[in-house]
């Protein structure tokens, strides 16, 4: 009775005693944040932290000021929680209603400093209205690709008078009206980009120089503008970037009207622009000493462009993509521009070696070189390039197949520095990649298309690039298991690999792969030894895969799918083209929350009944695509209320084509087509 008595006074006595503080709870909110800053490169880090405890769940949520939501229905919930959100990011929300953005509106509130809907379409100008009235710190919004909307969208931003940076790209409804109520009621605008607004002209253009004199960079790309809004523009005192690519109305006359503003100009645009010459772009650059970065793409003619080039001494980045650019011509580059360090040159006709000797002799100090498809230049630019631009961080010469195997070893040798690479195409072998694997910064290496590489020059990369992120080794058909693993194994931070139609690959890689915790792109298209094992490898340990190309893995089959529905909450793009899933399989895909990209040509095993029921229960869905034969089995009304939620249906009519292409041929074919 006595040790009755006993034990039910030290039960109450136990049940009174408070319990010990947890550790974790004497952690100012101070010294949390500082923690959670820490952990910005990985979101699923913040996931964990905010799972210790209840404190640090509320912490995290006080914390974060950006969020990229997947799901516009879960939005009243998720913003309850997270209601000191200054920067939303949309873009993955496909269908958004007006009440969805005035329930944003009424979550956030001042809070509120920058929103980018350009991924969301169904909203109109009331739901703009909404963020006007009631998130008025709004510095920053984003309407792209808004082809419905019209000037009372435009009206409604322009209600928001703190705006700095406005991006409305594509909006085609939109005309000088509705820009003129943005440069009107906006003085504080610092960016503005229409381009593709094909509905805005002079008018609107010339409003908005006139009002917005703060106005920093402005794209007006692809409109419909002419000399007349130019002098205007050319006035503002602050204008630092001017985009004019492809605009048909801008020629020499133009220009001329430019010569005498422009004065804090540093990056000029006139990409695609047919109908200037020599004379009017050297009156603008020789008015223009601040200029530092200029875009002559695909104009014609660019060679006698190129010497009036004297005396802009701060250019140092020039792209001349798709120009035809004679060795005279790059001897006037050569001369002019004294600061260059970048120079784009890729699909240039009429490069050659002489043209390249010039050019790296004169700027020792180049950064950055694209040659890509300069198919005239051999060794002698090579040796030229590495024995001069010991700084280069990233070089490009993809296809440029004049070059043999010996020029590519001098890279390694010259060119420590090296950050990004591209050899794609090329007559790179083993000991090329070898005297590579000397250039130890690398974080991007293209070496797709070269036939000659084996597993002996990749594992010298893999032991001696620990900071490699991206590998391409498209149809390199040398490379087998025994490569990747090592790739796998010291290159811990790899992100991207392409191992596309790499016929020699099976289950090891990808298990080997799977230890490359952030891996999120993934190219196997071809790889016909992979199956479900491997990929369901990567799917458990890969949480961070977000892009996936399994096309004619035949033998992937519903056991992946089914994998990547439990682990892969990432996932984001997937084309399973031929596999071996059958409506299970699609079943599943369709349950994972974040999947918005999806081709699935000729799977055999797929049902319309079946696919029908995944539509149904793909929330997040934004393209899908389809052979056409399954359209007439399709509900008309199930497509049209796929597509309400923002979807976009894409019916091809590929023929059924199961046998691979060899490399050898393949690239064979390619450079048949090629024409110069």
């Amino acid at each position: 009775m006595e040790m009755e008595t006993r034990m039910k006074k030290r039960i109450r006595v136990e049940a009174n005693t408070e319990p010990s503080e947890s550790p974790f709870e004497v952690l100012s909110e101070e010294i949390l944040f500082l923690i959670l800053d820490l952990l910005d490169s990985n979101p699923l880090d913040k996931k964990s932290f905010s799972l210790v405890s209840r404190s640090f769940f509320a912490v995290e949520a006080r914390h974060r000021r950006s969020l990229t939501p997947l799901r516009p229905e879960l939005l009243p919930f998720v913003l309850s929680r997270y209601n000191s959100i200054s920067h939303l990011n949309l873009t993955l929300c496909p269908y958004l209603s007006d009440a969805s953005l005035s329930s944003i509106a009424s979550l956030l509130g001042p809070s509120l400093r920058s929103i980018n809907l350009s991924g969301s379409r169904s909203y109109s100008h009331r739901g703009i209205e909404s963020l006007a009235n009631k998130c008025f710190n709004l510095e920053e919004i984003d309407v792209s690709n808004g082809v419905e909307l019209t000037d009372e969208a435009a009206a409604a931003i322009g209600r928001m008078s703190k705006v700095e940076r406005v991006r409305m790209g594509r909006c085609k409804k939109v005309t000088d009206l509705g820009i003129g109520c943005i440069a009107v009621c906006c003085p504080n605008l610092k960016l503005l980009c229409l381009k593709g607004c094909v509905g805005v002209t002079d008018l609107g253009v010339a409003l908005i120089a006139v009002k917005c004199r703060k106005l920093r960079s402005l794209d007006v790309s692809f409109t419909m503008i002419t000399k007349k809004c130019l002098p205007a523009i050319a006035q503002l005192p602050n204008l630092e970037e001017l985009c004019m690519t492809g605009c048909l109305g801008i020629n020499d006359k133009a220009l001329v009207t430019l010569k005498q503003g422009f004065k804090s100009l540093q990056a000029l645009d006139m990409s695609n622009c047919q109908n200037i010459s020599q004379a009017s772009v050297s009156s603008i650059l020789q008015k223009n000493p601040s200029l530092h970065h200029l875009n002559l793409s695909y104009c014609s003619p660019v060679n006698s462009m190129l010497s009036g080039l004297h005396g802009v001494f701060k250019l140092n980045s020039i792209k001349l993509d798709g120009c035809h650019v004679s060795t005279d011509g790059l001897k006037s580059l050569a001369n002019s521009c004294i600061s260059l360090k970048e120079l784009n040159l890729s699909k240039c006709s009429g490069v050659t070696d002489e043209g390249i000797s010039v050019i790296v002799a004169k700027h020792k100090d180049l950064v950055k070189l694209d040659a890509t498809c300069c198919r005239y230049i051999t060794d002698l630019s090579l040796a030229a390039i590495t024995s001069s631009c010991a700084s280069l961080v990233s070089l490009s010469m993809e296809s440029c197949t004049k070059v043999t195997c010996e020029g590519f070893r001098l890279i390694g040798r010259h060119c420590p520095k090296l950050e990004e690479l591209n050899l794609t195409d090329t007559d790179l072998d083993d000991e090329g990649l070898t005297s590579l694997s000397q250039c130890q910064n690398l974080t991007s290496l293209k070496i797709g298309i070269c036939l000659k590489i084996t597993d002996e020059g990749l594992i010298q990369i893999g032991r001696s690039c620990p900071h490699l992120q991206e590998l391409d080794l498209y149809r390199s058909i040398g490379i087998t298991d025994k490569g990747v693993s090592e790739i796998a194994r010291g290159c811990s931070n790899l992100e991207t690999i392409c191992m596309s139609y790499c016929t020699s690959i099976s289950d090891e890689s990808l298990k080997c792969l799977s230890n490359c915790a952030r891996l999120n792109t993934l190219e196997i298209r071809g790889c016909s030894l992979v199956s479900s094992v491997g990929i369901s490898a990567i799917a458990a340990r890969c949480c961070n895969l977000s892009k996936l190309d399994i096309k004619k893995c035949y033998e992937i089959n519903d056991a992946a799918m089914l994998s990547f529905a439990r682990f892969s909450h990432n996932l984001r793009q997937i084309n399973l083209s031929y596999c071996s899933v059958t409506d299970v399989g699609v079943s599943a895909l369709a349950s994972i929350s974040c999947l918005q990209v999806v081709t699935m040509l000729h799977l055999s095993g797929m049902s319309a009944d079946g696919l029908a029921a995944a539509l149904l229960m793909w929330g997040s869905l934004m393209k899908v695509k389809l052979h056409v034969s399954f359209k007439p089995f399709i509900s008309p009304v199930l497509i049209n209320r796929v597509e309400s939620r923002g979807c976009m249906f894409q019916w091809l009519n590929k023929p059924f084509q199961v046998q691979l292409e060899s490399s050898e041929v393949w690239k064979q074919q390619s450079h048949d087509i090629f024409v110069e």
